[in-house]
């Protein structure tokens, strides 16, 4: 992922029902979901639903699957993971053994 990818996945979801969107669809999988059950879910009218898809989908946070009549659409997980890749790569001047959690789980303090 690039700066203007990572702009583009932060821009999307710095939206309340945008990001409302992509987390219900990353919790149902790779079943995804047809545009009425997400409108039936997050209580979104048509036109503004299709909005912030369109937005998540220019992102590449979401794919969108014509099913007949309808359509189904697919959280990209690999794009959110290349998101936060981008987002970490740097941690701790790069080298990954100093972000390590502590041994009590903690947050690792010397680390980012």
């Amino acid at each position: 992922m690039d700066t203007k990818d990572a702009l583009a996945a932060l821009s999307a979801l710095a939206q309340p029902h945008r990001l409302a969107i992509y987390r219900w669809l990353l919790e149902r999988g790779p079943d995804g979901a047809f545009a009425g059950e997400i409108a039936d879910q997050l209580g979104l009218p048509a036109t503004t639903q299709s909005f912030h898809l369109k937005a998540l989908q220019q992102a590449g946070l979401i794919r969108a699957e014509p099913r007949g009549r309808h359509i189904r659409y697919r959280a990209e997980v690999e794009a959110v993971r290349g998101l936060v890749a981008y987002l970490t790569d740097t941690c701790c001047g790069g080298d990954p053994a100093r972000c390590l959690p502590t041994a009590a789980g903690q947050a690792n303090p010397a680390c980012c």
